[in-house]
């Protein structure tokens, strides 16, 4: 067993604090600066001149960002409950069934995951306009669902594949049907990986840009992403509601992550070993 000498440990308190300081300082600097009174003069002093809060104010007085926030938590919710129903059929057949074409439907869903957001905004957005679902909370929402969908699908056939089929045959041993033994055996051995695509759906809703601001014209449907961009002029940018406005985009992923961060963590340990 290899002993870890005085200056070993030294160093590595060293690194731990040069990483944290490297991760955080950004977050430090975004949460003062929205306090800071005088944001736009502070030019790169570390500390804030004051603390004040009338740039939280200004953004949801004058800047209407409660409206964003609203859209964005409705778009965020609308693409985990859908993606994420979506998704666990689609794992589950493409897992438990044997089917024609069944290898393709995977190879294809694995190709659509490989093909970079930018290529698909025109074809998305002639779609959208022919579906007559432009500048439409609904028809955003469809964008986000059919983007998460691959990477969801593909990390929960992993978690449904790895169920063994006795558990199930025991199910129906007992005398439950199809539904009962989804709702009761299956759904609850695959939450981690439900819960790990819910997080990365719910991230790729939330903070999504080129989408938004592509395909929503009336400034009341902007999310909050998108609403942030009316702070930032041709020749000025009010530092203070930029800095305000993302620290209140910033909130609500925190806190979806620190309630399902214990769930996150098992199901990513377990596609980890499962996949």
């Amino acid at each position: 067993m290899t002993r870890t000498t005085t200056a070993g440990r030294i160093g590595l308190a060293v690194a731990v604090f040069a990483l944290l300081v490297f991760t955080l300082f950004p977050v430090y600097w975004m949460v003062s600066t929205a306090l800071d009174p005088n944001a736009i003069t502070r030019g790169s002093d570390v500390l804030p001149s004051g603390i004040s809060g009338e740039h939280f104010s200004y953004i949801f007085d004058r800047g209407n960002f409660g409206q964003f926030l609203t859209n964005s938590l409705i778009v965020g919710l609308g693409t985990i409950l859908v993606s994420g129903l979506l998704a666990l059929f689609a794992a589950v057949a493409v897992a438990r069934f044997r089917f024609r074409f069944r290898t393709s439907v995977l190879i294809m869903v694995l190709i659509v995951q490989m093909v970079p957001l930018e290529a698909l905004v025109i074809p998305l957005f002639l779609q959208m306009r022919d579906y007559e679902l432009l500048n439409s909370l609904i028809g955003l929402t469809v964008v986000y669902i059919a983007l998460s969908l691959p990477f969801a699908i593909w990390t929960l056939r992993g978690f449904v594949a790895t169920v063994p089929k006795e558990v199930e045959e025991a199910a129906y041993l007992d005398g439950c049907s199809w539904p009962r033994m989804f709702w009761s055996v299956l759904l609850p051995l695959v939450a981690p990986g439900l819960v790990a695509t819910s997080v990365f759906a719910f991230i790729t809703a939330w903070n999504e840009f080129v989408f938004a601001y592509t395909f929503m014209k009336d400034g009341s449907k902007y999310t909050a992403a998108v609403g942030l961009f009316q702070f930032f002029g041709e020749n000025s940018t009010s530092w203070g509601p930029v800095m305000a406005g993302s620290t209140l985009i910033t909130l609500p992923v925190l806190v979806f992550f620190i309630i399902v961060q214990r769930r996150l963590a098992s199901g990513l340990a377990a596609g980890a070993v499962k996949g």
